[in-house]
């Protein structure tokens, strides 16, 4: 879906929606220029595109954080509305986690931190301790309830912070570059926190610039570049060079690899991963 003017109709279940959003910051105004995403549930939306494209600044818009100077941002039909109860009803709805786990982690040990959500949502302390302890298994990060945050290593502050946004049940959690600065072995730990979320219903959409794990994970796509988002299937928006290039993007490496070797891109069952190549290539 590519829009700037005109009408504009969101996917059939979407959950979560931003219609003809505009958005800037001063001596920048036009990051967003009428752009349009739509979140379906149960899917796996990622997005991407150069540093300083608007990813981030879209991620703010969908998740309250950020204000748009034009168009809206709707949950489940219900258009968010920036006053203190509308932002309070949406944070319950849409969590985002930043880049850098220490823009949102403060708190003195693991526990504080991913408790101070719902505590803040006004709930008892039996429905506090559920929750955090859904969480924090949730994430794999149990055993860490009690070690001060300063003590864990990059990649665990990282799931930890979004074991804080995961506490308060979003519909949809939004992350900012996840696996960025994360080693390989990070980055295997955090997609099986990410399965785990899905499994429970948590809809997940992912800012990246890792297009190989993009290729491999996402169900959809959405490419920020020019104040707009390009949204389609994973096949249909990574296999498209001149948008790619347009946005400064590579093209995942089985794409590569296939399409020198004479290969179509199977749009049905597209090879993900080296076992999907390897049974290509026979």
């Amino acid at each position: 879906m590519t829009h700037r003017t005109g009408t504009w109709e969101p996917t059939e279940g979407a959950v979560l929606v931003g219609e003809g959003l505009h958005a800037g910051y001063p001596g920048r105004a036009d990051v967003l220029d009428c752009a349009h995403i739509a979140v379906s549930s149960g899917s796996r939306l990622a997005l991407l595109g150069e540093n300083g494209s608007g990813k981030t600044t879209l991620l703010r818009c969908l998740s309250g954080a950020h204000g748009p100077t034009a168009g809206r941002v709707v949950v489940d039909g219900i258009a968010l509305s920036h006053n203190a109860s509308g932002l309070r009803e949406h944070r319950q709805r849409v969590q985002l986690v930043l880049q850098d786990p220490d823009d949102q982690l403060f708190s003195a040990d693991v526990r504080a931190d991913v408790s101070f959500g719902p505590i803040n949502l006004g709930l008892d302390d039996a429905e506090v301790r559920v929750r955090v302890a859904e969480a924090l298994e949730l994430l794999d990060v149990t055993e860490l309830a009690d070690r001060p945050v300063h003590q864990l290593s990059y990649g665990q502050r990282k799931r930890v912070a979004i074991a804080g946004a995961v506490a308060m049940r979003p519909q949809v959690l939004l992350l900012d570059e996840p696996t960025a600065g994360l080693d390989p072995r990070a980055v295997t730990t955090l997609r099986a926190a990410l399965s785990n979320l899905e499994a429970r219903g948590t809809t997940v959409v992912v800012s990246t610039h890792d297009i190989d794990f993009a290729w491999e994970w996402a169900d959809e796509v959405g490419v920020v570049v020019d104040g707009i988002v390009h949204q389609g299937s994973t096949v249909k928006i990574m296999t498209d060079e001149a948008l790619l290039g347009r946005a400064h993007l590579g093209v995942p490496w089985p794409v590569r690899l296939l399409r020198s070797l004479g290969h179509e891109i199977d749009v049905v069952a597209p090879p993900r991963t080296v076992s999907d190549v390897a049974r290509l290539l026979g």
